[in-house]
């Protein structure tokens, strides 16, 4: 009897053995495309800097494949790309950003400190480098409020170059901006994307720049007037801007806010706080791990307050969080949190009204992606705006 029945049992396990193979060889074969449409999309991304590959990455590939392999693909990607650039710049000298036409020095009333920062003396300073030019506005023809210069943050880095915007606050005020999507779509708070109309008409706004990351990157807090779009997280760097037009911004542990609060807006750690650099704390590290950690190097952003209350704004190519913080530092920011990061997202946007709610605007310098029209008719992503008291 137990003759008779052996083959059966032996074919059987034979046809289980072969099903148990070819469906392994099809979820490899699955993922192994998945992984090269990853890797393609990101190489893309990389080399085209174009707000499609931006696009497709955060709507397609990200909800697909999720944060994790396509953060871990950009942050391959983008360090290959870092690595490439340090040898091309071996052989070759950097350049100084081309900014928006300016006047050199504070040639008309200015309340702003505008000692030159001193070069990075690892490398032979290039034309202008840590000089204020001031940032010309049609609506303060005889007061400089606004002035950029550019640093040199990484010793290894001689092509890594951030642009800082300087603003004097007893004359402007922040604002911010829910997107039409982000931060707050996801769990149905949308944004109207868009500067104030009554802003806009007054024809005091004067510049527009990057807020924080999405929702899936972290969901951090984020409220404006009464709406609150994300609900507030503790052990976050935060921004608050209040009607008054003060700003404060400071590591949040779920204290009082305090009254008559314009906004609030939370992104990741605290990059300077109380003058020193804090990105590499320990208490810092599993806070950059939710999203990225402190060693990509990329397209970066960040905002920052000086001692005497101006507010800074900085962005650079190939940076990482800690020489964004060592940019800012030396910008004078005594307290800073990075906002948003990769190239078709970090933007600033200088306006300049033509009388009747119509403006004249160019991006900050011209390496950086122009905003000016999704800002003022609708934009995905939160920003904030700056415009007259």
């Amino acid at each position: 009897m137990p003759d008779t029945i052996q083959p059966p049992r032996i074919k059987i396990q034979t046809v289980r053995r072969r099903f148990s193979f070819s469906v392994l060889l099809k979820i490899l074969k699955r993922l192994g495309l998945g992984l090269i449409i990853l890797i393609f999309a990101a190489a893309i991304f990389i080399k085209l800097d174009t707000s499609a590959a931006a696009e497709i990455t955060d709507t397609y590939l990200r909800p697909i494949f999720g944060s994790g392999p396509v953060v871990f693909a950009e942050q391959i990607f983008f360090n290959l790309s870092d690595s490439a650039t340090k040898v091309v710049y071996d052989f070759k000298k950097p350049a100084a950003p081309q900014f928006i036409r300016g006047s050199a020095g504070p040639q008309i009333a200015t309340a702003l400190n505008l000692q030159p920062i001193p070069p990075n003396p690892a490398f032979t300073p290039l034309p202008e480098e840590g000089a204020w030019t001031s940032i010309p506005l049609t609506i303060f023809p005889n007061k400089e409020v606004m002035a950029y210069t550019f640093v040199r943050p990484d010793s290894s880095r001689s092509f890594a170059i951030v642009s800082i915007v300087k603003m004097d606050m007893s004359a402007l005020t922040l604002g911010s901006v829910a997107g039409t999507v982000e931060p707050g779509g996801k769990v149905g708070k949308f944004g109207p994307g868009r500067v104030p109309k009554n802003i806009v008409q007054s024809g005091g706004l004067v510049a527009a720049f990057d807020g924080g990351f999405q929702y899936r990157d972290g969901a951090y807090g984020m409220i404006v007037g009464n709406t609150t779009y994300l609900p507030l997280k503790n052990d976050l760097g935060t921004i608050v801007g209040y009607t008054d037009g003060t700003i404060k911004l400071f590591d949040y542990t779920g204290q009082p806010l305090g009254d008559n609060v314009a906004f609030v807006r939370q992104n990741g750690p605290m990059l300077i706080e109380n003058g020193n650099i804090t990105v590499t704390n320990a208490s810092s590290t599993q806070v950059w791990g939710r999203v990225i950690g402190t060693d990509m190097y990329t397209w970066r952003s960040g905002i920052g307050i000086t001692q005497n209350g101006e507010l800074l704004f900085a962005a650079g190519n190939n940076l990482s969080p800690q020489t964004l913080a060592v940019a800012l530092n030396a910008a004078g920011a005594v307290n800073a949190i990075q906002l948003d990061i990769n190239p078709h997202w970090v933007r600033f946007n200088i306006f300049n009204s033509t009388g009747n709610g119509q403006y004249n605007s160019v991006p900050l310098n011209k390496d950086m992606q122009d905003g000016a029209k999704e800002y003022l008719n609708g934009y995905q992503k939160d920003f904030f705006y700056v415009y007259k008291k």
